[in-house]
């Protein structure tokens, strides 16, 4: 076991473990430790396979770039023989019989997987509150979400069980468990991780897959490991070449930032976001770029109830796809009523409804990317609240109207980079008085996560956030 584990990030982990100072089993038994201790508290992990993580543990090759490293993975892709539930009960007797190719390379990094993570039903909410598998708690106020739909890997990560966890992001799954719980939440540019292989994009293109970490350079690092189309894949970002994690390294030149503080939905966001955002702002002025407020302009309405209806379109692919194989109806204890609403609305769309839907995303993200010729970066707050309370968006006892307007009061500044497919971070300047986490966001254009990554470094260096942890929780903002 190892006793400073929380000191190290997961490239230090690879570092002593290449040094030959621990071996990969030493680390493996410290994560499975930690994370079997508190599981039954937090509800993290929804699957241990502890015997495969040894056998990898075991055969380690320390000229991988993670080597030895361990891993969790969200149950939301594929690893070959383990049950994949997308936190449903429809699924939850769906064992795939091969790997998802972001798997494939997280193996080929040296990565040790070693347990799958909790997610709401189809990640459709920003708690992870799923029926399946009950709620994740948030390690720094286990009354609290840690948000979602990436809320296992990030109550995970911030309990200090491993480094690094998998996560996706199809409205800021990564973002909103980033900064509920104090970390690093990346969401690439759309295509720059892999789907495949057995969808060509995830949610019309609006999802993407990445991490959840403590310091922004195992993000860039996961990054390096990652990046890059697969055979066949229907497009891909613009192509990087060199590396993230070395490059990031470099200070980027002076910006102009744009602070924007209109949340998507209309609602009012809770001082304590705003508050983070200034202090972000100021903090950039600091460091030599210019910041000033300013909106993107496009049609919100018209913008949200198109990515309702893609959504919607996708859920009823899904699990018509499911009932397909079943060879039978949907039941009603199949899947959660919020889910239910979405499937109906799926099944009513129309073709050109979609058609339409898709033609508003477009024109919205031509009308950001305008935007984003003026503005280097956009830097909003990541949620319009704190952590809010489990149970507070609970989708089994549904009520959908008071399900809606709580959800448009807790998340509103994400799911714009899903659609546009711009890359999007979230770091976590500020806790609340309550020692909560409060995340801030920055935006950049179509391609730029170096950019991102470099900002992020930067504050990183000037408002450490590394030394926090849940135990220690006073407010030092």
């Amino acid at each position: 076991m190892i006793d400073d584990y929380e000191q190290y990030d997961a490239l230090a982990l690879a570092q002593l473990i290449k040094d030959g100072d621990v071996s990969a089993e030493e680390v493996l038994d410290t994560a499975l430790a930690r994370a079997m201790e508190r599981n039954s508290t937090l509800n993290a992990v929804t699957g241990f396979f502890e015997e495969a993580a040894r056998a990898t543990a075991n055969a380690t090759l320390p000229d991988k770039p993670l080597a030895g490293v361990p891993f969790l993975v969200k149950d939301l892709v594929y690893i070959k023989a383990v049950p994949c539930t997308y936190g449903s009960r429809l699924y939850a007797e769906n064992v795939p019989d091969h790997d998802s190719t972001i798997v494939s390379r997280h193996r080929s990094a040296g990565l040790v997987i070693f347990g799958k993570t909790n997610t709401p039903e189809f990640s459709l909410n920003v708690s992870t509150e799923p029926v399946l598998f009950g709620p994740t708690r948030n390690p720094w106020d286990t009354n609290h979400t840690p948000g979602g739909s990436s809320g296992g890997a990030g109550a995970a990560v911030a309990d200090g069980w491993l480094p690094v966890a998998h996560a996706t992001d199809g409205g800021g799954s990564i973002r909103i468990p980033a900064s509920c719980c104090g970390l690093v939440g990346l969401k690439p540019t759309r295509a720059r991780n892999p789907a495949g292989p057995d969808v060509g994009e995830g949610w019309s293109g609006m999802s993407s897959g990445h991490v959840v970490s403590r310091t922004v350079r195992d993000s860039a690092a996961f990054l390096d490991a990652t990046h890059g189309p697969e055979l066949g894949d229907p497009y891909f970002a613009p192509p990087f070449e060199g590396s993230y994690l070395e490059q990031h390294l470099a200070s980027p030149p002076r910006l102009k930032i744009a602070l924007d503080l209109n949340a998507l939905t209309g609602q009012e966001t809770d001082p304590e976001c705003i508050t983070a955002a200034r202090r972000a702002a100021e903090l950039c002025e600091h460091l030599g770029h210019q910041v000033e407020e300013a909106s993107p302009q496009f049609d919100r309405e018209r913008f949200g109830l198109a990515t309702s209806i893609l959504v919607a379109g996708n859920i009823a692919l899904n699990v018509g796809n499911r009932l397909e194989v079943l060879d039978r109806p949907l039941r009603d204890d199949d899947v959660e009523p919020h889910t239910k609403v979405l499937i109906e609305m799926g099944r009513n769309l129309s073709a050109e409804d979609y058609a339409k839907a898709v033609q508003v995303i477009h024109q919205t993200g031509r009308a950001v990317a305008k935007f984003h010729t003026t503005y280097d970066l956009m830097l909003t707050p990541t949620l319009l609240s704190p952590p809010v309370e489990i149970g507070w968006l609970d989708t089994g006892g549904y009520d959908p109207e008071t399900f809606r307007e709580r959800f448009s009061r807790f998340w509103g500044f994400t799911n714009l980079q899903n659609a546009t497919g711009q890359p999007a971070i979230s770091v976590p300047l500020h806790w609340s008085d309550d020692g909560l986490p409060v995340g801030v966001q920055f935006v950049g254009r179509f391609g730029a996560e170096l950019m991102l990554l470099q900002v992020a470094r930067q504050l990183e260096e000037e408002a450490p956030w590394f030394h926090r942890h849940p135990q220690e929780t006073p407010n030092e903002s």
